[in-house]
């Protein structure tokens, strides 16, 4: 017997790295929104690295940041290091990554939760859903306790049937040995929803006290670290170093040895494991020529001993982690805290949502993070605040945002997923994105503020000050493409210093920043600007005159993709009446039912000559006239 516990606009089931981004994204939006947990003192859990950002990672976490989301603001305020990554490369794979003191994110992100307008936290397990005319309408816990809500959101990670495996042993769990979700995903699955196993895993886990650092490299942080938010004004001054080792033959040997009791190998995992971050075993077997593997000692906060062995995930015994461990440099003795594990868990086949990520057959119901098939806490959380902003806006009768490849990483995210499918745990990659020249770290705010403050998640002291960076970018752009710079001593001296090659006539000094040997802290010194400006403005005016042709040619692509996407496919089109597609083609529409013709060229299995055909069948009407026969 259920009893009414209370009515909101949005609930938020689960309080991981979605499901905090999704709960305060759709409270900022206005909605009345209620986040339920099976555990509190989780909330933003890392069971895996304690890291956050990383090559196309550290984008998103921008993104959520310039949209009016948390993780950055939560990271910048906890972290132990801070690194920025491919420094010497384009700006076009750069990113930030940080390492976190985990006991510590999760409390400075309860806090933010806690003291955030129109959210409210419960601890709760949820089971089903509550269905009224097939849509979405609430949920039903454990306790028998009804909540009601216009929209729900689903961020349920790697909890829904989990199974911890190591070796021989196996048990129904969801990550670090909490409760594992069951009866909601026999819900899903009763309600029609096609659902896929994964699988992920984790090292062990070693006492510090126990490493010989001595054997190792150390890796420490940027002496001058940089920020995740645009709200960030101080930095953390005192970092944690990490430490680089590496495998041997020796390390490999116990490793094949014992292959056949690790549950990848055993037949024991079912599910289908990330292809980016294999376990040893895989690295072992796929790269046999490789004498060895990087191994990277993260420590997972200041006040704990606790050191992440990253690059050592597995499944085998305990027993052979052990002896694994001791034959790397500077591990000969260490002390296991906890061991390494692989997790099996349900998740939902992503083709099944709309972009919005509001399930196709279930209006009201949204899914956000590794419940979708990525992986990574990044990839879950520019879930998370898509799905909060548009669950708040399908409860509030609102205009739903959908960003497009163009504009965002999340945007590139979204549409593989629910266009393409995954037939494996997803994560982000530059290489997924064909206009990473425009999706920078350095301009997330550029591409994304606007769209935040129209949405009411950013404040308008914070627009401002945004407004007066973008003002001072375009003068300074403007200012140099009018000063003309002659071949002088001093000016030679510079581009000898930064090595160039002389000048031999006057030059705009936009045109010599052009340059790639060129800094704009080099023209800086012979333009005499009236004031000092803003790091974070010197940066866009270096890399936008640098790289202006690239740029042009990039928004060109866009352009042309947009025509594509802006050619909507009407809701009421007969794939079956369409001669002249392939079969493949016709089924993998008939599945995706992408919303534009761009979305429908980006479907695996649908060719160029299958688009002509559906460009065709759309303009000459021949839609409407199928609709009303």
């Amino acid at each position: 017997m259920t009893y009414d516990a209370g009515h909101y606009d949005v609930i938020v089931v689960g309080a991981g790295h979605a499901g905090c981004e999704a709960a305060v994204a759709s409270a900022r939006r206005g909605a009345k929104t209620l986040m339920l947990s099976m555990n509190l003192d989780m909330v933003a859990f890392m069971p895996c690295n304690p890291s956050v950002g990383g090559p196309a990672k550290g984008v998103v976490v921008r993104e959520i940041d310039a949209l009016g989301g948390v993780m950055g603001q939560v990271i910048d305020k906890t972290y132990i290091q801070m690194r920025m990554l491919n420094t010497g490369k384009g700006p076009a794979v750069r990113a930030l990554r940080a390492q976190a003191d985990k006991p510590l994110y999760i409390q400075e992100m309860k806090r933010v939760l806690e003291n955030e307008d129109n959210l409210t936290m419960r601890q709760g397990m949820v089971e089903k859903l509550i269905l009224e005319d097939g849509e979405c309408k609430g949920v039903i816990t454990e306790t028998k306790a009804a909540y009601y809500a216009k929209s729900v959101v689903v961020t349920t990670g790697t909890f829904m049937r989990g199974r911890v495996i190591i070796g021989d042993l196996s048990y129904e769990s969801g990550p670090n040995n909490q409760r594992a979700s069951v009866s909601l995903s026999e819900h899903l699955e009763e309600l029609g929803i096609e659902l896929v196993r994964f699988k992920t895993g984790t090292p062990p886990r070693v006492n510090s006290h126990t490493i010989d650092y001595s054997k190792t490299e150390i890796q420490p942080g940027d002496e001058h670290p940089q920020s995740f938010s645009y709200e960030t004004t101080e930095i953390i001054p005192d970092q944690i170093p990490c430490w680089l080792t590496y495998t041997n033959e020796f390390t490999h040997k116990i490793i094949d040895d014992n292959l056949s009791l690790s549950a990848m190998y055993s037949g024991m995992i079912k599910g289908t494991g990330p292809r980016y971050c294999p376990s040893i075993e895989d690295k072992v077997v796929r790269f046999n020529d490789k004498p060895r593997h990087q191994i990277f000692l993260e420590p997972e906060g200041r006040n704990t001993e606790e050191v992440y062995v990253q690059g050592l995930s597995t499944s085998l015994p305990e027993y052979v982690q052990k002896d694994m461990l001791q034959t790397i440099p500077g591990l000969e003795n260490a002390e296991i805290m906890r061991a390494g594990y692989a997790i099996e868990y349900d998740a939902v086949v992503p083709t099944q949502l709309w972009p919005t990520l509001e399930l196709k057959n279930i209006p009201g119901l949204f899914t956000a993070g590794q419940i979708n098939g990525t992986s990574g806490y990044e990839e879950a959380s520019g879930q998370g605040i898509m799905a909060g902003i548009n669950a708040a806006a399908k409860a509030l009768d609102i205009e739903p945002l959908i960003l497009d490849r163009s504009q965002a990483y999340i945007g590139v995210l979204i549409d593989d997923l629910v266009t393409k499918g995954t037939n494996e745990p997803y994560r982000l990659l530059t290489s997924r994105a064909e206009y990473r020249l425009l999706l920078r770290h350095d301009n997330a705010d550029l591409r994304l503020t606007d769209l935040g403050f129209q949405m009411g998640m950013i404040k308008q002291e914070r627009y401002d000050r945004f407004n007066e960076k973008k003002r001072l970018i375009e003068e300074e752009k403007k200012r140099l493409s009018k000063v003309i710079l002659k071949p002088e001593q001093e000016l030679q001296a510079i581009i000898e210093e930064a090595g160039g090659t002389a000048l031999k006539e006057a030059i705009k000094a936009s045109d010599l920043l052009k340059r790639p040997e060129m800094k704009y802290e080099m023209i800086e010194r012979v333009t005499s600007p009236e004031a000092e400006l803003p790091a974070g403005v010197k940066e866009q005016v270096e890399i936008q005159t640098k790289y202006q042709g690239y740029i042009e040619k990039s928004n060109q692509q866009v352009e042309r993709m947009k025509k594509m996407d802006n050619k909507k496919i009407p809701e009421n089109i007969d794939y079956d009446a369409i001669s002249g597609i392939a079969t493949e083609a016709r089924e993998k529409l008939k599945q995706v039912q992408p919303l534009s013709v761009g979305q429908a060229s980006r479907i695996s299995g649908v060719n160029p000559a299958d688009v002509s055909i559906l460009l065709v069948y759309i303009e000459q009407g021949n839609v409407s006239r199928v609709a009303n026969q």
